[in-house]
């Protein structure tokens, strides 16, 4: 099994989260694998950035998922783990990369975004950030 270790945004404006809807009719989260040389986080946001047009800072880290899946291009059993942050924009503006196999996507109400994503510990990975950053904003406040 080829092991790969990815990083990944979960950006938020406002009360709203950016999904994207990928070539097989999947709607995820931006991410992508770590290249020699880059930290986890440079990868975050420079695949967010690539994937959605959007530029997003982070705000806290919110854990790691791993899934496995058959490459049929690599003819092989594949492992992606992937460290996810919690990001923030400052605006909703974006423009999804189709050259990257996206059909679309934009920043939907977390409520909707949940319903919309296609795999359960992604939903719950976005319910969690969401809880995560409203806690992280209200601490801010208080500062």
């Amino acid at each position: 099994m080829l092991f790969r270790s990815c990083a990944g945004g979960v950006v938020f404006y406002k009360d709203e989260v950016f999904i994207l809807k990928n070539e097989k009719d999947e709607w995820v989260l931006p991410k992508g694998k770590i290249r020699d040389c880059f930290l986890a986080s440079e990868t975050a946001v420079s695949r967010v950035k690539e994937e959605t047009g959007v530029d997003a800072d982070i705000v806290s880290s919110v854990g790691e998922t791993s899934y496995e899946f058959y490459s049929l291009s690599r003819q092989r059993p594949v492992c992606n783990q992937i460290i996810w942050y919690i990001m923030e924009s400052d605006t909703d503006q974006y423009s999804v990369k189709k050259s990257e196999g996206f059909k679309e996507g934009g920043f939907y109400h977390i409520d909707k975004a949940v319903d919309m994503i296609t795999y359960s510990q992604d939903k719950s990975l976005v319910s969690l950030a969401y809880k995560k950053y409203l806690d992280l904003k209200k601490e801010e406040l208080v500062v």
